[in-house]
């Protein structure tokens, strides 16, 4: 088990949040603002968000919002980076949500635990 410093449940929602609102800002801008959004553009919302989570932590190991809030994610046992395929397993999980706020004693979502990495300090 790689020795890693605990996040924080507030850091984690506020990068969660943040990343959202710039998936949300991309979809507006896109669709020609805010009041032009129908509700069929949550789906839309939540395919950006997906995209973005899977892309940015399998390729630097952090979403915008963990880089503003000094976090990203390594594998659980030697603290390097992730797969693309832990990426991938990880995000899935945290879109269903339920995953991603029941906590392990490590404070490890299920979603982390399932795809062996941990949301770290930077």
């Amino acid at each position: 088990m790689f020795p890693f410093i605990r996040t924080t449940y507030g850091r984690r929602m506020a990068a969660l949040a943040l990343d959202w609102l710039a998936c949300y800002a991309i979809v507006a801008a896109f669709s020609g603002g805010i009041a032009q959004m129908s509700p069929n553009h949550s789906l839309y919302v939540l395919i950006m968000f997906f995209a973005q989570t899977w892309i940015l932590i399998s390729l630097q190991g952090a979403t915008l919002g963990h880089r503003i809030f000094g976090m990203k994610v390594v594998r659980f046992k030697d603290g390097g980076p992730v797969t693309v395929r832990q990426g991938l397993i990880r995000t899935i999980l945290l879109v269903l949500v339920v995953t991603a706020v029941t906590f392990d004693e490590n404070g490890r979502g299920i979603h982390e635990r399932l795809s062996g990495s941990v949301l770290t300090r930077s």
